[in-house]
């Protein structure tokens, strides 16, 4: 049992639970009920999208707010299929946007996904850490988007509509016992809608506990950075580990 309390010290999965008669340790009974329901509160949990989107002017000078067609929380959780296309309304607003701008090379879209807590607390650090190095890198940025009740296809009709060659989807992931803050990142090179969930990428676990900020940050811009040079994502783009501090990152092409 000692070799057991060593592991356990190095992950937080549920080992050497112990038991009592035939069943488990109060304690450790008491512990999966609480973390089932901080789950169950993380995809039922409210998402107001307009003061997300005040919160993150701090960081992006233009955000915008949109609505997938699922018109509630019980509805997006029922038709998956809504989540993932924009109301008239939302896709209207980008439509006329569109017509404005140049091209972008990358949009990005955040979402409260299956997880609304995810998404306010670990989306605005990792923004704050990657926008610094997208800028560097002189990539053009479209208008910040923050998405109420998406799904991850939903990247793909947004990034259509303002003509970017990336679409970055930042949303919170279904929640497990013990993660039920865990923040995913999903990429598309020349978003379209249709794309198959192997057209992109993903960067999951995002949290205190899992893949740190800074750490998701620097590979988050690795990865982006290759898939503009290459001009592919999903499963042709593989990540080999070489998202470090002092990687050179690719400039767009021409």
């Amino acid at each position: 049992m000692d070799a057991w309390r060593d592991i356990r010290r190095l992950t937080s999965a549920r080992i050497a639970l112990g038991r009592s008669g035939g069943s488990l340790p109060t304690r450790e009974r008491l512990d999966f009920q609480l973390a089932h329901a901080r789950a169950r509160d993380a995809v039922l949990s409210a998402f107001d999208a307009r003061e997300f989107a005040e919160r993150l002017q701090g960081i992006s000078e233009h955000v915008l707010v949109v609505q997938s067609a699922a018109r509630d929380r019980a509805e997006y959780l029922r038709r998956p299929d809504l989540g993932r296309r924009l109301a008239r309304e939302s896709r209207k607003s980008l439509e006329e946007m569109a017509l404005k701008p140049p091209p972008f090379d990358l949009a990005i879209i955040a979402s409260d996904g299956l997880s609304a807590h995810a998404v306010t607390s670990q989306c605005e650090p990792l923004l704050a850490a990657l926008l610094p190095m997208i800028r560097a890198s002189g990539w053009s940025v479209a208008p910040l988007i923050v998405a109420h009740h998406g799904r991850v296809a939903l990247q793909d009709e947004i990034g259509e509509l303002l003509n970017a060659t990336l679409s970055l989807m930042l949303l919170g992931e279904r929640p497990g016992l013990g993660s039920a803050d865990s923040l995913g990142a999903y990429f598309t090179y020349k978003p379209r809608i249709g794309h198959t969930d192997a057209e992109r990428n993903c960067i999951s676990n995002i949290r205190a506990g899992g893949l740190g900020i800074h750490d998701a940050a620097v590979r988050l811009h690795c990865l982006l950075g290759q898939s503009l040079r290459l001009r592919l994502s999903g499963v042709s783009l593989k990540d080999d580990g070489t998202g470090l501090p002092g990687l050179e990152v690719a400039r767009p092409l021409e």
